[in-house]
């Protein structure tokens, strides 16, 4: 065994480095990475600074240094005017200025149009006129004209499309007409009011919640039983009143309806069908369960008629009675953020959407 020598190469036979070389691992220098004892150390080198310390003292035998003159290229730029340019005009401003007369300003620009307030120009139409009036609507208006029941400034006119100015005197027979700005006001009804311009029998009308909102004379759109809450709209604009008030146009509306016992789904489904009531067959367009269904007394039912008192009396053909009863949605109009007994004017994209029925 101590006479064994590792050949050459590994196990396939493959010669490695060291086989090549004919050298073997042991046959290598080891390189010892301490400093021999007898190499010499390496000597520190020192860096002096050319710069000296202190300032050099200059020799009184010593010439002056010359200083060097700027290039001959690069321009001289004179602080002195020349004497041929001119001199900056001095501004005197010891007296104010100018007042600016009416005809030198600016004109002031007109005045955006309040929401639920319509924009004036100077010339109207003669029939939009008398809908603004509160008469009737424009088409209407044009029947009017055509017939000559319409006078301006004392004449009669009949000629459609004539267009008349605020100065201009409008009567129909023998009303003055007043040309008034439009408004729109949404009112979330609370109970005990009834729904009328005048009561004789002093009692609490919508007209006392909504006194405050503006100068002109507006109307209820429709009507709400005294103990029914919810959106009630009003406004001065005839026409507008009057296709909320058509029910060709089929508007939309939804009540939140409380019972005072559970509906059955057979009772629904007839409501869906259409009941006959004396007035006609009421027809419900849509009718379900208040939130997640458990409360069976709390029924949300959505209708496009106009008829007096149709909710409760489907309900109470039926044999329920109703104990709430709620309107929560008008034409496109919603109570979001309007407490029961307040009131807002109308916003320009709602305007704009009434303005849409019918056309």
């Amino acid at each position: 065994m101590d006479k064994y020598k590792k050949p050459a190469g590994n196990r396939r036979g493959k010669k490695t480095p060291d086989s090549r070389k004919g050298k073997s691992s042991e046959t290598r220098p080891s390189y010892s990475r301490r400093r021999d004892e007898e190499a010499p150390s390496r000597e520190k080198r020192t860096y002096s600074s050319t710069r000296p310390s202190s300032p050099r003292k200059r020799d009184e035998n010593e010439a002056p240094r010359e200083r060097r003159p700027y290039s001959s290229t690069r321009p001289s730029y004179s602080k002195r005017k020349d004497e041929d340019e001119p001199s900056r005009e001095k501004r005197d401003f010891s007296s104010a200025p100018k007042r600016r007369t009416s005809d030198s300003r600016l004109s002031a620009p007109k005045r955006k149009p309040r929401p639920g307030e319509e924009p004036e120009g100077d010339l109207i139409r003669l029939n939009r006129y008398i809908a603004n009036a509160g008469i009737c609507s424009r088409r209407e208006a044009d029947k009017l004209i055509e017939a000559g029941a319409v006078q301006v400034n004392g004449k009669v006119v009949t000629e459609l499309g004539t267009k008349v100015s605020r100065t201009d005197k409008i009567s129909y027979g023998d009303q003055a007409l007043s040309r008034e700005k439009l408004r729109y006001v949404l009112l979330n009804k609370p109970k005990g009011f009834i729904t009328t311009t005048d009561d004789p029998e002093n009692r609490k009308t919508v007209m006392n919640l909504i006194a405050r909102a503006c100068k002109e004379r507006i109307y209820p759109v429709g009507r709400l039983d005294r103990n029914t809450t919810g959106l009630l709209l009003f406004t001065n604009d005839g026409e507008i009143a009057k296709r909320l008030s058509h029910p060709r146009y089929g508007i939309k509306k939804i009540y939140h309806v409380g019972l005072d016992k559970n509906v059955s789904v057979g009772d629904m489904k007839n409501i869906l069908a259409g009941m006959e009531l004396e007035d006609g067959i009421v027809k419900a367009d849509a009718i379900e369960f208040v939130g997640d269904g458990k409360d069976k007394k709390e029924i949300g039912l959505e209708l496009h008629t106009g008829q007096n008192r149709v909710v409760r009396r489907i309900f109470e053909k039926l044999g329920y009675k109703v104990v709430k009863l709620d309107r929560v949605y008008y034409a496109g109009l919603t109570k979001k953020n309007l407490p029961r007994g307040e009131w807002r004017f109308l916003e320009e994209k709602e305007l704009n959407m009434l303005k849409m029925i019918g056309t």
